[in-house]
């Protein structure tokens, strides 16, 4: 009895390990230090900071993860697992400086973990920051031969003056919605239970357009970290951010705001991507389950005051993001901050 017949092949994971090196060091900043390889990454504190803080954030692909092993699609996920991270990290105003992975897996699948790893390095590179190093584990017995979880780890930098937290938000203020890719990477539980139902293979077709189901539901979530920074050069008076994800817009929208404040939203402001309607008409989900559980089109909010909002939508548009204003911040006399969406 040895390791390998247990079920861990050291000599496969050195191999990935160098397989996997030229992308992931493509990815470093001038900043980093060493390579791949290490017991711990890394990486300088940028200069021209006076007093910065390090904003950190953490998150997986969910059961999302299912379905990309299911039908192949790799790579997707691995952008999926950098944007549910980065994404986050920017709400409060930070750019993100390096990004960890971790990998669990029943045994080493070289190609799909590959492919994984290239979408990772897919993924840092839309947002501009550095993949410092990851783990891969092999865990025989506790997962499926086949199968891989993802999580992963980010961390940014913001000047302490500079720092967006949703203090500043203010009654009036409008609310700028950012369109999302479609499902990005929440509501796959429900998602996987209505495909079971509706008797879904990868040829299925949907909506006006006849797209590819499992196509769209499989898109990668949207990485809004050069938008932001871009929104933020412009010197616009960001008051507050959200990140759209598990919960949809009335629990994470809410989240920002202080007491006595609370967002209201016209949902007649947006277009509604047809997967939606798709999932609500063959899974008879209630309205009310589908705003709890989606995004329904708005991944990433701004909140800034009424005066700024066409200039933050024309900056949205020429870089290729849709955006709409969906609402505006009122009063509220109680805690419960309940989003209000008519």
């Amino acid at each position: 009895m040895d390791y390998k017949t247990a079920g861990v092949d050291v000599t496969a994971g050195r191999a990935f390990v160098e397989r996997i090196k030229s992308c992931v060091e493509k990815t470093h900043k001038s900043d980093v230090i060493g390579g791949l390889g290490g017991f711990g990454g890394c990486m300088r504190i940028p200069k021209g900071y006076e007093s910065p803080v390090l904003v950190s954030g953490t998150d997986g692909v969910g059961t999302k993860l299912e379905v990309a092993q299911r039908y192949g699609r790799h790579f997707g996920v691995g952008i999926d697992l950098v944007a549910m991270c980065v994404n986050d990290v920017i709400t409060n105003g930070a750019r993100p400086l390096f990004f960890l992975d971790y990998i669990a897996s029943g045994s080493l699948t070289p190609d799909s973990l590959t492919e994984v790893i290239e979408g990772i390095a897919e993924g840092c590179t839309q947002s501009d920051c550095s993949l410092l190093g990851g783990e891969t584990a092999e865990m025989p017995g506790f997962y499926p031969n086949g199968r891989y979880d993802l999580a992963g780890f980010c961390v940014g930098i913001v000047e302490n003056d500079h720092l967006i937290d949703g203090t500043q938000i203010n009654c009036a203020d409008q609310i700028i919605g950012i369109r999302s890719n479609g499902i990005h990477s929440n509501g796959f539980s429900l998602v996987r239970k209505v495909l079971s139902l509706a008797n879904v293979d990868e040829n299925t077709l949907y909506g006006r357009d006849k797209k590819n189901l499992i196509q769209s539901l499989l898109e990668p979530t949207a990485i809004y970290v050069q938008l932001v920074e871009k929104l933020m050069k412009e010197n616009l008076s960001i008051h507050g951010m959200a990140h759209i994800t598990g919960g949809g817009l009335p629990e994470n929208l809410p989240r920002i705001f202080p007491d006595g404040l609370t967002p209201q939203l016209d949902k007649t402001n947006w277009e509604i991507p047809e997967v939606f309607h798709w999932l609500e008409k063959a899974g008879e989900i209630p309205e009310i389950d589908l705003w709890n559980t989606f995004n329904m089109g708005i991944g990433f909010c701004l909140i800034l005051p009424k005066s700024q909002v066409n200039y933050a939508l024309e900056i949205c548009k020429n870089n290729d993001f849709e955006a709409w204003n969906i609402g505006h911040v009122v009063e509220c006399h109680d805690h419960s901050k309940n989003i209000d969406i008519f």
